[in-house]
């Protein structure tokens, strides 16, 4: 069971980062919706780098579920509007 989930917290780690330096922000710097998208962002990249703590202290799970977390808030802001992202990716399912 291990072995599955450090394959599946690899994943969903490396998938998070991909979503993070793909989504780029849509709203216009300075108004309420541009501070929205920062805050999904904001979570998302410290739901990834508690990840990586968790991970690098070998507790898989709180890493999976930060990987995911994080995961969340990205894809919420990409449901909203309030992130653009490549018409060709795999990343995100509209």
């Amino acid at each position: 069971m291990t072995a599955d989930l450090e394959e599946k917290t690899t994943r969903y780690e490396r998938m998070l980062a991909d979503a993070l330096d793909e989504a780029e922000a849509l709203p216009p710097e300075g108004t309420p919706l541009s501070s929205m998208a920062d805050d999904c962002r904001e979570m998302a990249e410290s739901y990834l780098d508690d990840g990586r703590h968790f991970r690098d202290a070998d507790d898989w799970v709180n890493a999976l579920a930060s990987f995911s977390y994080g995961y969340g808030w990205l894809d919420a802001g990409v449901r909203m509007g309030l992130f653009s992202i490549p018409e060709d990716t795999e990343l995100f399912t509209m």
